[in-house]
Formats: C-alpha cells, structure tokens, sequence
C-alpha cells in the first residue's frame, strides 16, 4: 500500500505543478517566500563554484533564485512537473534535470556542496530514510536546508483540534479522482481560507494581536497562493507532521550536525551541515 501511495502522491503534485505553475504569480511574492524559506541557509558556506541539489524541485520556483549563485545546480523531481520547470528555467544554462525518485537519484555520494529538500520529506512513506539519503548525496561539511511540516507544538491546543479535523477530510478528499478533488480544494480556498485570510489582514490593519489564528501568515498572499497551498494540503495521500525535537533527532541520525531552526514561519525551516569526520 506505501507503494501505490507513493506513486498517487507522485501523480497528485505532478497534476498540482501543472496546474499551478506559477507562472501567475508576482515576482515579489515568490522572492518574499524564498527569503523566509532560506533565511537561516549558510550562504557564507557556497559560492560561485559550488555544485547542489534541489530536490523535489516542482515548477523550479526557488531553483530560479538559487541558480545564479552558484556553478550548478541538480533539480530532481519525480513527476510530470519536471516538464514545467524545464520550461521555465530554460533560459539558465547551469541547471541539470533528472526526473528520479529520491531513493534512486542518480547523482554520486559526497558530490554535493550544498542541497536543499523544501516540503518533500513529510510526503515520503518514510522522511528519515529519504534524508538519509539526501545527506549522502553531500559532500563532509556541505550545508542543507530543509521544510518540514510542523506538529503545532509552537501553537495553542486548538490548533491541533483543527488540524485533526482538516486531516480528516484530507484522508477522503485525497483519494477522490482528479476533477473533484482539485474542485472541492478549490471551493475549500474560497470558502475557509480566504475568509480567514481576509479576518486575519483586518486585525492586522486595526493594529490587533490576532496572530494565534489559523493561517495568519498568509494574510499578504494573493488569492493563488490560497489555490495552490489548499491544494497541496488537501490533495496529498501521504502527510507526516514533527515536532522540532522530532526534526533535530531525525538530523542527527544523518550525520548532520550545526542545527539551526527558523524561528519564524513557515514551520519548521531548519538549516544543518553534514558532519566532516564521520566515522
């Protein structure tokens, strides 16, 4: 059974990634989510002749940011959504695309400076051995930066009743065909998240402190913002939640090493380096 939902939750962001490619959404919004993504990557780590991975790179949206800073750059994606990021970096040339599971990636051990794996891991049947993965795929003392969904734990108890109940359609909305699913999630941004969002810029706007509300951090995000992330939460099989303690014992059975939590949302943004002298 973890097979075939490995394969539907394969297919599932494949469908999303086309449909949502990206492409519609302001260039200032995709480098505001970049910098809150990436804040605590080493950067002083890469440079101009490093060579790193994005894996799971979907429509290649922070491959667009990351590339120019460095030699070369890997995006690895198993679905039918390598075709949208091909197209969309065309125009860089130091951009290598290999449509391949992470198990089976096809580049060497300890030949990469850097990597980073934002929002894969908690949709693999198993995260610590696809990190495990990931890491020997670096090279000793490289930098990886990861996104890993969060328990709540940072969160009042409402929270996880909230979740608990949203997780409950998730698991019947997932595994509906394709046309209603991706109808029902769209109904679902119109009709829960949008209104929250819109509450949520009000108190804002009125000076309020209403940032223990669900989805507060989207309060400045465009409606297809809205669309894509109602779609990824409601429309994948396969979701795995830590806490940060869970996510930093998880690191260090990688060999990983200098862990560094994001403080700020999106939970959990967390940066590491793989240790030099393993043994």
């Amino acid at each position: 059974m973890k097979n075939e939902d490995e394969t539907q939750t394969i297919k599932s962001f494949g469908d999303e990634w086309k449909k949502f490619d990206q492409d519609n959404l302001n260039k200032k919004y995709l480098e505001f989510d970049f910098n809150r993504y990436f804040k605590v990557f080493p950067w002083n780590l890469i440079d101009i002749k490093s060579e790193g991975y994005d894996m799971g790179c979907g429509t290649g949206r922070w491959a667009k940011f990351v590339s120019p800073k460095v030699k070369k750059l890997n995006c690895i994606e198993p679905s039918d959504a390598i075709q949208v990021a091909k197209k969309k970096l065309k125009d860089l040339d130091n951009i290598g695309f290999y449509k391949e599971k992470i198990l089976s990636c096809s580049l060497k051990n300890n030949s990469q400076d850097f990597g980073y794996i934002l929002g894969v891991l908690h949709h693999l049947p198993n995260p610590l051995i696809g990190l495990k993965k990931c890491v020997d795929l670096l090279k000793p003392g490289a930098p990886i930066l990861i996104y890993f969904y969060y328990s709540f734990e940072n969160r009042p108890f409402y929270f996880r009743i909230i979740w608990m109940i949203s997780n409950f359609f998730r698991k019947l909305i997932c595994r509906l065909p394709s046309f209603i699913k991706n109808l029902i999630c769209e109904i679902i941004s119109f009709l829960v998240y949008l209104p929250l969002v819109k509450f949520s810029k009000l108190t804002e706007i009125l000076n309020l402190n209403f940032s223990n509300i669900p989805l507060y951090e989207y309060r400045n995000k465009p409606l297809y913002t809205l669309r894509t992330d109602a779609r990824d939460r409601f429309g994948t099989i396969i979701e795995h939640r830590m806490s940060k303690k869970e996510i930093s014992s998880m690191m260090q059975k990688c060999n990983l090493t200098n862990i560094v939590f994001c403080d700020d949302a999106p939970y959990w943004c967390v940066s590491a380096i793989k240790i030099k002298n393993e043994e």
